[in-house]
């Protein structure tokens, strides 16, 4: 039996979508005069003001912030270790849980008597704060250190696509077997993880959800911040589970231009019009290509980079692939970021799209049977 509460109250006759982090009146009180460590990051807001100012103001003692990937202020490049700190704001202790540190240790823990979670996920495996989840939950279960997790929506929660994930190789950018698109809220997934047992504890998470409310599954939910320097915007959220793959090859998915996650090339890719040339700049200080000139597709404009298309496409990897037909197209990072060997194998095979996705849909199938009852919205 595992341990988790959701918190209900009455649904607003407003169509807004509210996130958990909104609705303190139903977290608030089991905070006052605890002990309060935050996991979050610059995505963790109240309308404008930062979750850890509001708790602030209410008299709620903060103990440590606990930061993910990209840092507390949501600046550093993806994969650049991030160093312990003070925020010079608040004073409060900063423990990076992206660098030798990816779980809170029991001395991180030691004045802590409740955790909060909130970032804004977007619902692709791969994306690590989801990683940094799992670690927290299994630390507060290690510590029997209550967790509430502050709910947000998913802005890729309209759809679940993808390979489901090979335990074999799990990593910090796919640890459960979930497909690459999973469609479930940060909240739902914490709920999954613990109760299907991932967490790696004698006993569970005791966890508590903290619900949005007027979000759906079928919503397109516009996010208020940038979750990270190269997602810039929704129609980088929107490519992303198409482009990440990019990140385990040869070419470029426009680190170090104004358009990441939104175009992709490589210098012999001279057969396609569109151009761009990666420089340094903040959140891709050394970029794929830097100052080389790169060939490819600008898909800003495409349906999919517009939330109308309810399903990652390959067909960028493909014609990738095929046009520049060098051996050493894939490096070893693609089957974690894949999260299976099977995929990589098919494109160097000559699979067609439609071949590779039918290959994913009856993993599909169980992983929506076994989602149904960890589902909050409909």
């Amino acid at each position: 039996m595992f341990l988790f509460f959701f918190v209900f109250t009455k649904i607003i006759a407003s169509q807004e979508i509210i996130p958990g982090a909104h609705r303190t009146e139903l977290f608030v009180p089991q905070l006052e005069n605890k002990n309060v460590g935050i996991v979050t990051n610059h995505t963790g807001l109240i309308e404008k003001i930062h979750l850890i100012d509001s708790l602030l103001k209410r008299g709620i003692k903060i103990k440590k912030i606990f930061c993910p990937e990209h840092g507390f202020r949501g600046h550093a490049d993806a994969g650049e270790l991030i160093e312990n700190d003070i925020d010079p704001q608040t004073k409060i202790p900063i423990v990076s849980l992206y660098g030798n540190i990816k779980k809170p240790t029991r001395t991180h823990l030691q004045d802590i008597e409740i955790l909060i979670f909130d970032m804004q996920d977007v619902g692709v495996r791969f994306y690590t704060y989801i990683s940094t989840m799992h670690y927290v939950m299994e630390a507060a279960a290690e510590n029997d250190i209550p967790l509430i997790v502050l709910d947000r929506p998913n802005p890729n929660g309209f759809y679940i696509d993808g390979p489901v994930l090979d335990t074999a190789l799990r990593s910090f950018v796919g640890m459960h077997p979930i497909p690459v698109v999973y469609g479930m809220t940060i909240g739902e997934l914490a709920a999954m993880i613990n109760g299907e047992g991932w967490i790696q504890t004698p006993k569970p998470c005791h966890l508590t959800v903290i619900p949005c409310v007027n979000y759906t599954h079928q919503s397109r939910y516009i996010l208020p911040v940038a979750p990270s320097p190269n997602l810039p915007n929704m129609k980088a959220v929107y490519l992303y589970p198409s482009l990440g793959f990019f990140e385990g090859t040869v070419v470029s998915c426009g680190r170090g231009t104004a358009y990441p996650f939104q175009v992709y090339g490589h210098p012999l890719l001279k057969k396609f019009p569109f151009e761009f040339t990666p420089q340094p700049m903040p959140g891709a200080k050394k970029p794929k290509f830097m100052g080389e000139k790169c060939y490819g597709e600008n898909l800003q404009g495409t349906l999919i980079a517009q939330g109308k298309v309810e399903k990652l496409t390959l067909i960028f990897l493909i014609q990738s692939y095929q046009s520049l037909k060098i051996s050493n197209f894939f490096n070893s990072y693609f089957n974690y970021l894949a999260g299976t060997k099977t995929l990589k194998k098919q494109i160097e095979s000559g699979f067609s799209e439609d071949e590779i996705r039918n290959s994913w849909l009856t993993d599909i199938e169980k992983f929506k049977q076994l989602r149904e009852k960890y589902l909050l919205y409909p």
